[in-house]
């Protein structure tokens, strides 16, 4: 029996096992039907799979059968902790997956031009959001809670974008070969990492005085993790890749790229930074430093995309609750967020894309990438729940803009992909992916 500090550490109970099984079954089975379900409907399966929480959740299930939810879903911390493990591990192999993917040869061709977009996308949402949070009606603020935090909050709130969203959506849309897709992920990720530091500065605003000295840390270790990674990561990730690579099965390698992804992540997350970020970053290294076939990698896509992403997406509604909608003052205030998160995202990214050269339809497309937030903006809301600086009205009401949101991508992008006509370099880079299902390109893609 496992020993901790001399006493015995019990196993978990039974019970609790019986519960938190019953759980990811439930949640994987009804995020396969529902995603299903979406792509019947022409929408991308994350669609669906968000929607699994809200059901299952306090929304919903909770007001239709109290008894089986609370039962499903009881108010238990460590009950809970255990399902968020496996939605945490969900999101930082799908992101990880996602830098996999990345074009850093059209990063650095096109990096300018993400930029823009990326600059464009941060300045107008995070104005507008701190400019509607000091209008929002006292009610919403926490007894206890400075104003100015609160606002500055929501800002930083309307300004982040949900790269395992836009990813899981862009793969399901079959656009990530694009170079509008590998744009959108590229300006998604520098308004990730702006948004992720600037959460840790209001958060310590929350909790005590920022200082110089706070902020000053903040952008050295997101500095040191970017020389890291460009010296000695890379060769790091290439010789163990090379040594997994001279197994015959390709389990070797499935293992070691996961190995490298959870440990980046605990480094960015060790540092005071998102875990996301080290996935993201070791993704990158993985598939341009490390020179893995992509067929190696196969199954590691199908895992993640095929399970650990559909529980992940199903989790994200769980903590909301709908009802407190049903209040006039928190409806029209819920409209008014939701309109300046749209408004502010859109123009934004649609005027930096237009600065950058992009045509009208590219830009609209990119302003709908970026609009949506998913469960990076619900992490967020989760953050300000946790620290006081949202109540249950507020944090619902960022929740419901992070879904709303995440719902008008796919059509929106359908509509501007259409008009943008596909290039030669593109075709190569759908071809590359393609290896990742064993498919030809003429083929259907299985998983998605």
């Amino acid at each position: 029996m496992l020993a901790l500090s001399g006493a015995p550490v019990a196993p978990i109970a039974a019970h609790n096992l019986l519960v938190f099984l019953l759980q990811v079954g439930l949640l994987l089975m009804l995020a396969l039907v529902l995603g299903r379900l979406a792509a019947r409907f022409g929408m991308p399966a994350v669609v669906g799979e968000l929607f699994v929480g809200v059901v299952l959740g306090p929304s919903f299930l909770a007001h239709i059968a109290p008894d089986l939810h609370n039962w499903l879903f009881p108010a238990n911390l460590e009950q809970f902790h255990l399902l968020d493990a496996v939605g945490q591990i969900g999101v930082i192999l799908l992101v990880g997956l996602t830098g996999i993917h990345m074009d850093m040869g059209l990063v650095r061709r096109r990096g300018a031009t993400a930029a823009g977009v990326s600059v464009g996308g941060l300045v107008l949402p995070l104005g507008f959001g701190i400019g509607v949070g000091f209008l929002l009606p006292g009610a919403l603020i926490p007894d206890g809670t400075d104003t100015t935090v609160f606002a500055l909050f929501l800002g930083v709130a309307m300004c982040v974008s949900a790269i395992p969203v836009i990813a899981k959506t862009l793969m399901d849309m079959k656009l990530l070969h694009r170079n509008i897709g590998q744009l959108t992920l590229t300006a998604g990720m520098i308004d990730d990492a702006f948004g992720w530091l600037m959460l840790s500065i209001v958060s310590a605003m929350a909790v005590n005085a920022v200082t110089t000295g706070t902020v000053l840390t903040s952008l050295a270790c997101l500095a040191a993790i970017i020389v890291f990674a460009l010296t000695l990561g890379r060769p790091m990730v290439r010789g163990a890749l090379r040594l997994a690579d001279k197994s015959d099965e390709p389990g070797l390698t499935v293992a070691t790229a996961a190995v490298l992804i959870l440990l980046a992540s605990a480094g960015t997350h060790a540092l005071g930074l998102e875990a996301v970020f080290g996935a993201f970053v070791c993704g990158i290294l993985i598939g341009n430093a490390g020179k893995v076939d992509p067929v190696r990698l196969a199954p590691l896509r199908t895992i993640v995309l095929s399970v650990f992403a559909p529980i992940f997406f199903a989790t994200a509604g769980l903590r909301m609750d709908l009802t407190a909608l049903t209040r006039p003052e928190v409806l029209l205030s819920g409209l008014a967020v939701l309109a300046v998160a749209i408004i502010g995202k859109f123009l934004g990214a649609y005027a930096g894309a237009r600065l950058s050269r992009l045509n009208k339809w590219e830009a609209l497309a990119l302003g709908a990438g970026l609009n949506a937030r998913g469960v990076i903006e619900v992490v967020v809301a989760m953050v300000g729940l946790r620290l006081g600086i949202l109540g249950v009205e507020a944090y619902t009401i960022v929740v419901l803009v992070a879904i709303v949101t995440s719902l008008m991508a796919p059509p929106i992008l359908r509509i501007a992909m259409a008009r943008v006509e596909q290039t030669a370099e593109e075709e190569i880079r759908e071809s590359e992916h393609r290896a990742w299902t064993r498919q030809p390109v003429s083929g259907a893609d299985p998983i998605l």
